[in-house]
């Protein structure tokens, strides 16, 4: 007998801003820009493209385009799309290392 495997999509789990804090914590833990960039991407999709797009002066091409996988978000358009999440990036030292900083939801 053979299982029938359906596509997970992350989007539909995001439903608060607690939920989203979580899961864009856990992408910026990883260090890898490739992954945070997508996973923005899927809280965008989850609050709705269209809505990030109105709320931020960028079109939906360009926020597809740039928190797709291969996406290369600038910095401006990251921050203004957490602004219009409702989440933020804060900074905490790391142990034993006084001088480098980390991410952190």
């Amino acid at each position: 007998m053979s299982e029938k495997l359906s596509t997970y999509d992350p989007a539909a789990a995001l439903v608060d801003s607690e939920e989203i804090a979580v899961f864009m914590a856990d992408a910026f833990e990883t260090g890898d820009v490739g992954y945070i960039a997508k996973a923005l991407g899927i809280v965008a999709r989850a609050r709705g493209m269209s809505q990030i797009a109105s709320e931020t002066g960028l079109s939906r091409e360009q926020l597809y385009r740039s928190f797709s996988e291969n996406g290369n978000p600038t910095l401006k358009t990251t921050l203004a799309v957490m602004k219009a999440l409702g989440v933020e990036i804060t900074t905490k030292a790391l142990p034993n290392n006084s001088t480098s900083k980390a991410l952190v939801l």
